[in-house]
């Protein structure tokens, strides 16, 4: 008697081979990550049992290294550099995702809800939100 695979099988396999995310480990996400927008490089790494992410580059920064976040909603954090800034924080792993976390944008002084799902081996999904459904998402580019 030959025992066959169910077909399903054989789709559950192929699916996984086809989308990298679909079994990401909890750090694909790690790594350094290029914005779509002002040409910024955020490094994202361990923090605990979470990941956090470090402005490391942007237009900005290239233009005048000490850039300041004067867009802070927290006048208190208007002197600070925005080279080295911590922008992403707060996240709890959620099976291919992390969720749960925060992002900072330095341009409106605003910090949003957020997650983040890899998408592939060299892209990730950021998605932050003011209040669901007023979301944004980015795909962000690993750099080498």
């Amino acid at each position: 008697m030959t025992l066959r695979k169910p077909a399903g099988a054989a789709l559950v396999a192929a699916a996984a081979l086809a989308n990298p995310a679909f079994a990401a480990s909890p750090d694909s996400v790690l790594g350094k990550w290029q914005t779509p927008t002002r040409h910024s490089v955020v490094e994202i790494s361990r923090c605990g049992e979470s990941i956090c992410g470090t402005l490391i580059n942007s237009d900005g920064i290239r233009e005048n290294p000490d850039l300041r976040d004067v867009n802070n909603k927290d006048e208190s954090k208007r002197s600070r550099r925005v080279k080295s800034l911590k922008m992403l924080g707060g996240f709890e792993r959620d099976d291919d995702k992390w969720t749960s976390g925060w992002v900072y944008n330095a341009e409106d002084g605003g910090t949003y809800k957020a997650t983040i799902t890899p998408t592939g081996t060299n892209t990730l999904k950021l998605k932050g939100c003011i209040v669901w459904p007023l979301c944004k998402t980015q795909t962000w580019t690993r750099m080498p």
